[in-house]
């Protein structure tokens, strides 16, 4: 599920030039006996499998890197009981050494696993088949964030830094009687640059404005 997404653009650039490195690892090689289990039925009675504790961790255990100092490292697990993913978070992931991700799975995991993670990401209030997708998202939001890894300055007037990102336009000038604002066409970078910070605001407080608020 993960090669084809990574095998493009940007992070195909990175991974090429050894910016980033990415690691899958398949919980299953770690399961119990000759079939390799990794879940079970949940105590108590319910529908679904539960993700085992004991899988789970060893699997941890061997993605960590080792040579680390504290603080270099982190494992998150994916789970609707997160805090909801943003561009800051991505940014602060994005200055570690190491990010372990862990995808759940089936019914869910055994609560137990998370005296393992240092915290946990929800990317939306919706449920999914598995975590695979989410992890793919947060790879994509982070790895581009890495030093080098775009041109610098280019996340700097991003949506999400902290606002809504303003309108761009390119040719036609007119396209079905639709106008290219002249400000932009005025060459006057100092009054651009401040249109494009109203517009900012006035977008953002129309669609978002609890980023305003914030």
């Amino acid at each position: 599920m993960f090669d084809s997404p990574f095998d493009y653009s940007i992070i195909k650039r990175a991974i090429d030039k050894k910016q980033i490195e990415l690691e899958f690892i398949n919980i299953r090689d770690f399961g119990i006996g000759r079939h390799k289990l990794v879940d079970d039925t949940p105590y108590g009675g319910g529908n679904g499998m539960v993700m085992r504790v004991d899988v789970l961790q060893k699997a941890v255990e061997s993605a960590k890197d080792k040579k680390l100092k504290e603080g270099q490292e982190k494992i998150i697990l994916l789970s609707a009981h997160g805090k909801k993913f943003n561009q800051k978070i991505a940014k602060n992931l994005s200055k570690l050494k190491h990010l372990i991700i862990i995808c759940g799975h089936y019914e869910g995991f055994d609560q137990r696993i998370k005296n393992f993670v240092d915290g946990e990401i929800s990317v939306g209030d919706f449920i999914l088949t598995g975590g695979e997708i989410p992890a793919m998202l947060i790879i994509d939001s982070v790895a581009r964030l890495v030093n080098g890894v775009i041109k610098k300055g280019s996340s700097e007037n991003e949506s999400f830094s902290p606002f809504l990102e303003h309108p761009h336009y390119t040719k036609p000038q007119v396209f079905k009687k639709l106008k290219v604002p002249e400000i932009l066409l005025s060459g006057n970078h100092a009054k651009i640059n401040k249109w494009r910070k109203q517009q900012s605001l006035k977008i953002t407080s129309k669609l978002r404005p609890d980023l305003v608020k914030n």
